[in-house]
């Protein structure tokens, strides 16, 4: 097996093309490093990308955005001073990936492309609307958040690709939003359900609002319906029980040990219902 730790992107992406099949990135190691002691996989080159400042850099665009390197550790995001401000939602998914020890390592990049349909900070990154910056052999290409995954352990990326960045909107007044998951245990346990939501209101009227659902589908879910429901409305009983009757209706999950297929459904609608609360809290209104 070869170790590779190239300085720049274009260095990286030359080598895990090359390398094909037998290629992994190595962003955090959480994810891949239990696999390959496992015996999941057996990759022939290791690609790390922690040396390149472009997958290692939080930047704010213009308007009040931020673009994210894919290769961010959770604990380094949590210490930028104003990220949490603007994203709590994205913020608390993204530290809830692992342990404190393992918040040193691990990054929204690794999260997204393990293919994970339960993985904490992707429907967080849904509900803000985050879109991907991909680079490949081809040149780059951007794609929203929900269309990367493409089932349990699968993406959409392309042959060669890497995920280079996460590009989150500027944030209108009025903006906030949050994440809760239900898990069996109180802490470092895999989402039975994962909500994300982030909404905007005036004058006490929800005028935009994004709803991102995990754990319930083999992928992560983006449920327009449940946001239509929202929007227009002042977060009342009736809005909250349609979006939450929307998230439930979205539910395509399995039976596990964690859960079964009646009780997912049913917590999801739960979970958006408390979420929404929270989001509107911080966003200035309820």
């Amino acid at each position: 097996m070869r170790y590779l730790a190239p300085g720049t992107l274009d260095e990286a992406i030359k080598a895990f093309a090359a390398a094909g099949s037998a290629a992994r990135i190595l962003a955090g190691g959480t994810d891949l490093l239990v696999q390959m002691r496992s015996g999941a996989v057996k990759p022939g080159v290791i690609v790390d990308i922690k040396k390149i400042a472009e997958m290692m850099a939080i930047e704010e665009t213009a308007g009040g955005g931020f673009r994210i390197g894919a290769a961010v550790a959770g604990a380094v995001l949590g210490e930028h001073p104003r990220f949490g401000k603007v994203w709590p939602g994205v913020l608390e998914a993204v530290n809830l990936i692992g342990s404190t020890q393992v918040q040193g390592r691990a990054s929204a990049g690794g999260n997204l492309c393990n293919g994970s349909p339960a993985g904490d900070s992707v429907p967080a990154m849904v509900a803000a609307g985050a879109v991907v910056t991909l680079q490949g052999p081809n040149g780059r290409r951007e794609l929203p958040v929900e269309k990367v995954p493409a089932g349990p352990g699968r993406t959409n990326l392309l042959p060669g690709e890497i995920l280079v960045s996460f590009t989150l909107p500027p944030r209108p007044p009025g903006s906030s939003d949050a994440y809760l998951r239900m898990i069996p245990r109180t802490e470092m346990d895999i989402a039975v359900v994962g909500v994300g939501v982030s909404l905007t209101l005036k004058d006490g009227i929800c005028t935009a609002a994004r709803v991102g659902l995990g754990a319930v589908a083999p992928t992560v879910l983006l449920v327009e319906a449940a946001a239509k429901a929202l929007i227009g409305s002042k977060l009342d009983d009736a809005a909250l029980n349609a979006a939450a009757a929307a998230c439930s209706a979205a539910c395509r999950p399995i039976d596990d040990k964690r859960g079964t297929i009646a009780y997912r459904t049913k917590v999801a609608g739960v979970l958006l219902k408390r979420t929404v609360a929270i989001a509107a809290k911080r966003a200035g209104g309820k």
